[in-house]
């Protein structure tokens, strides 16, 4: 497989799918531009090699067509600003302007593209739109990880005409090398922490890391589905019950497995979902009727504390309790201090997963531990075993 940092970019124009879907307000300025930012090195290797950039992406969820408030130029001048240098700009990602500016693109020089999506053509995965934007370069690079579980023209149905020359970025070689380093090189013990409002969307991933882990850490609203599972009292808490089964099997499965599976003690309890609400501490399988369970409490904290630093490779992905509310972020607190204390001491530690890396960087915890995602879907996928078919596509 070709490499970024020993591959020849000397007058090659790169199209590169990066993921610049970030969000704007009404002025169309950007509000978090970390997507950007992750990418600049990327960018900065191509045309520091020789090359030229041809950047395309998405941004939102155009419905009709183009939509002004879903064009890249809003991106334009902060993505100047970052790369130090001008930045061109096509009003179509295959029309006239992107065939005419491509092809007249020097070394050292930037165009990003107008926002694929507004062809439906690019989620549809269509083969004549992906030879229309490959035509506008010599190489494919994807350092798109946050779009790589998705099968659209843009990221995975373009590789196809790169045969000899597809490689990743940075974001891209980052993200599959820490997750297979955590997967398949894990040190022991190897502590995966599962939070979240629901177990419904970790099902594979549970499975998929019962084969590989030591020790389970549950915490956040998924907990009560366990708890109630095994005949605990939950009140107004959340639990699914169509999957109590499920959950009874979790647990069995971890015992089969020699799996230290740790579920909770006790929780910050409110009378209602409410940063201002009525709050108390709570066993947590006797919660009173009209009361909820919304973080999980001190007796948990230095259960879980105690496990995090006696692990030598962590994963985390999702929040103890409802961390946005200030009264019930105690435990995510607490967990994501623990992760950057265990990774000080020389542990692995792997953050994934839209609440889990907000909480990180809540906390100002982003260089205190080893890797943070930037794709949550992604990587979710690739932690249940499925094959991302932007990966698929560069590797085969």
């Amino acid at each position: 497989m070709k490499n970024i940092e020993t591959f020849n970019f000397q007058d090659k124009k790169v199209l590169v799918r990066v993921d610049f879907n970030v969000p704007l307000n009404e002025s169309f300025e950007i509000t978090d531009s970390s997507r950007i930012d992750a990418a600049i090195p990327t960018i900065n290797k191509i045309l520091s090699g020789g090359g030229a950039a041809i950047l395309m992406s998405h941004l939102g969820r155009p419905k009709e067509g183009p939509e002004d408030a879903f064009s890249l130029k809003h991106l334009v001048g902060y993505l100047a600003e970052q790369l130090k240098t001008n930045v061109k700009f096509a009003d179509d990602c295959i029309g006239v302007s992107a065939k005419q500016l491509s092809a007249g693109l020097q070394n050292g020089e930037v165009l990003l593209l107008e926002n694929l999506r507004f062809y439906k053509e690019e989620t549809k995965g269509d083969e004549i739109f992906a030879e229309k934007l490959a035509a506008l370069g010599d190489v494919y690079m994807n350092d798109a990880f946050g779009t790589a579980h998705r099968a659209h023209a843009s990221t995975a149905i373009i590789a196809k005409f790169f045969p000899e020359n597809k490689l990743f970025g940075y974001i891209m070689e980052n993200e599959v090398k820490s997750i297979e380093n955590v997967l398949h090189n894990a040190k022991k013990p190897f502590t995966a922490i599962l939070g979240g409002a629901k177990v419904s969307g970790k099902i594979e991933i549970i499975n998929n890391l019962l084969d590989k882990v030591d020790n389970l850490i549950v915490g956040g609203g998924m907990m009560f589905t366990f708890i109630h599972a095994t005949g605990g009292h939950v009140g107004k808490s959340l639990i699914e019950d169509e999957l109590l089964e499920l959950a009874l099997h979790t647990i069995e499965g971890a015992k089969e497995r020699g799996v230290n599976l740790y579920l909770p003690t006790d929780t910050i309890i409110a009378d209602k979902f409410d940063n201002a609400a009525n709050k108390k501490l709570s066993v947590v399988d006797d919660i009173p009727d009209d009361w909820m369970g919304l973080d999980i409490g001190p007796d948990s904290i230095a259960q879980f504390k105690e496990v995090i630093h006696n692990s030598r490779t962590i994963l985390w992905n999702g929040p103890m309790g409802v961390f946005e509310m200030e009264n019930f972020a105690a435990g995510t607190k607490a967990i994501a201090e623990a992760v950057a204390e265990a990774t000080a001491k020389g542990a692995y530690s792997l953050i994934g997963g839209g609440d889990s890396v907000a909480a990180i960087n809540k906390y100002n915890l982003k260089d205190k531990v080893s890797y943070v995602s930037t794709g949550g879907g992604a990587m979710l996928e690739y932690i249940e075993g499925k094959e991302l078919p932007g990966v698929k596509a560069i590797k085969d």
